[in-house]
């Protein structure tokens, strides 16, 4: 009864719009994530852009965290909705941490396996962005929902995969001769593996919505 009753009240539907706006600010930052891993002089203006995409992102995130406590009712439990927003905004933070433990270490050149793993990042943010929007219409997309939410785990396991191949080369390389370049590289890995780790919460957050819902 309860939950027909809810059915029938209108609800904010302005929550859906800024899940798309934030994904599409973690596609952008994603972008720039990877180009940033292309190296040499353009590596300041990337980090600049990603730092600029973290703090539009907060915006977004703001804006939904005023929506539920002025909601009456909402398109999902509110705990839901504020640990999604939440777990969006994570991704986009880790990646401004990664931005900006390459500027204090002053990178310029990435491994290989650096930039796999910004291409996973890229690659999430784009499931991301497309998965977003079908949460408007959950209970007719849930197999979508399902399938690309499935696509970002796989991705993630993927991820840890390539991360621990850099690591072991990273060390090959450097540990002997170079130790700060392994360590400054070994942090690098470290908070790409978390922007992936980051991408696989939202999708576990998705998932955990259709499961309440449908």
């Amino acid at each position: 009864m309860m939950r027909w009753f809810q059915a029938m009240m209108p609800k904010e539907e302005r929550f859906f719009d800024l899940f798309v706006a934030h994904s599409r600010v973690l596609v952008a930052g994603a972008e720039a994530l990877r180009s940033l891993m292309d190296g040499g002089e353009h590596v300041v203006q990337c980090c600049r852009t990603i730092m600029d995409k973290e703090h539009e992102a907060d915006g977004i995130a703001h804006e939904v965290m005023l929506a539920v406590r002025r909601t009456f009712i909402t398109p999902f439990d509110r705990g839901d909705i504020k640990d999604l927003i939440t777990s969006m905004d994570d991704a986009i933070d880790q990646m401004q941490k990664t931005a900006k433990a390459i500027m204090l270490f002053e990178v310029r050149d990435f491994e290989p396996e650096m930039r796999e793993m910004a291409d996973a990042i890229v690659q999430c943010a784009g499931l991301t962005q497309e998965v977003v929007p079908l949460l408007a219409d959950i209970h007719k997309e849930t197999a979508r929902i399902s399938r690309l939410c499935g696509q970002i785990i796989k991705i993630e396991g993927h991820a840890d995969e390539i991360h621990e191949n850099g690591l072991k080369r990273l060390y090959r390389t450097h540990a002997a001769t170079n130790p700060m370049a392994y360590i400054t590289g070994s942090e690098i890995y470290d908070h790409l593996e978390r922007v992936v780790d980051r991408f696989d919460d939202i999708a576990d957050e998705i998932q955990g919505i259709v499961i309440e819902q449908v």
